[in-house]
């Protein structure tokens, strides 16, 4: 009797979004999600059909994260001394599982090139962050409408959450001086809500596949100030723009009159009248003066 085998093989797209129940279509099919496929053998002898043989396989669908984060809009004009100067950004969850997400907010470092351009030469400090509970869908900041928060919790697969991040302007800051901020956003474990996660760690560069066993893949891009490729993190930049009077005094006086001469030459001397006058310039450019 002669023996034989024959090996046939057939490939398919773990991310097919028909594999997965109720997929979410920006992200593919769900990390965690067991695929089952079956094939089926027919055959027959002496052309007398036998009892087909069956096979079956399933896999683990991978987690497969990724995050980024985008600033939303132009320069944040600021003034000396400001508190709660905000600057907002868009972060999104494009990852096939949901994520809570870490927030870290510094100041650039004073001569880095800002995110508008400019050069960075002031050094903003307190950073806080804020969410968007308005519901609308905008990322236009409304104190009325912003929470205050630590982290951004369970963001679900293919969601984005207005963040506004906050902070204090030096009142030694001038006109038309720059201040930059780099915004961190890390990949963490979700699960709980109400409960920050662990940092999730990526499954390693030439770890070999586990069938049967959900593995951590980053699949970011790189991000702006130094940030790279497949770290499970995307840094954004923002920054803002001093925008401040620049006001001039000057104080002449004038003698009107003197108790011996009058109006005609007066002199400073006892008993006589003086006029003062102030002069006060904006420079061109500069941000209004109130309260004068």
């Amino acid at each position: 009797m002669k023996q034989a085998s024959r090996r046939l093989c057939a490939t398919g797209t773990v991310a097919l979004i028909v594999l997965a129940a109720n997929p979410a279509h920006a992200a593919g099919t769900a990390a965690g999600t067991t695929i089952t496929n079956t094939a089926t053998v027919n055959f027959q002898v002496g052309g007398v059909s036998q009892t087909a043989q069956t096979a079956s396989n399933s896999i683990v669908v991978d987690a497969k994260v990724v995050l980024t984060a985008i600033e939303q809009g132009a320069t944040t004009q600021v003034a000396p001394g400001q508190t709660g100067a905000v600057t907002t950004f868009q972060v999104t969850n494009s990852s096939n599982e949901a994520l809570d997400i870490g927030l870290a907010a510094v100041a650039q470092t004073t001569g880095a090139t800002a995110a508008h351009g400019g050069t960075v030469a002031v050094t903003p400090t307190s950073f806080t962050y804020w969410v968007n509970t308005n519901g609308s869908g905008t990322c236009s900041y409304s104190a009325a409408n912003a929470t205050q928060v630590n982290y951004l919790d369970e963001v679900g697969v293919g969601s984005s959450v207005c963040l506004y991040v906050q902070s204090t302007i030096p009142s030694t800051a001038t006109n038309g001086q720059v201040a930059g901020i780099n915004l961190t956003t890390t990949a963490e474990q979700a699960g709980t809500s109400g409960s920050q996660g662990a940092v999730l760690t990526q499954s390693g560069t030439g770890v070999a596949w586990t069938p049967g066993t959900m593995q951590t893949v980053f699949a970011d891009s790189s991000g702006n100030g130094g940030d790279a490729n497949y770290d499970g993190k995307y840094t954004a930049l923002a920054d803002y723009t001093v925008a401040a009077p620049v006001l001039s005094v000057n104080k002449v006086s004038v003698v009107v009159s003197d108790p011996v001469e009058g109006t005609t030459n007066p002199k400073a001397i006892p008993g006589a009248v003086v006029e003062y006058c102030l002069a006060v310039a904006n420079g061109a450019g500069a941000a209004t003066a109130t309260g004068l």
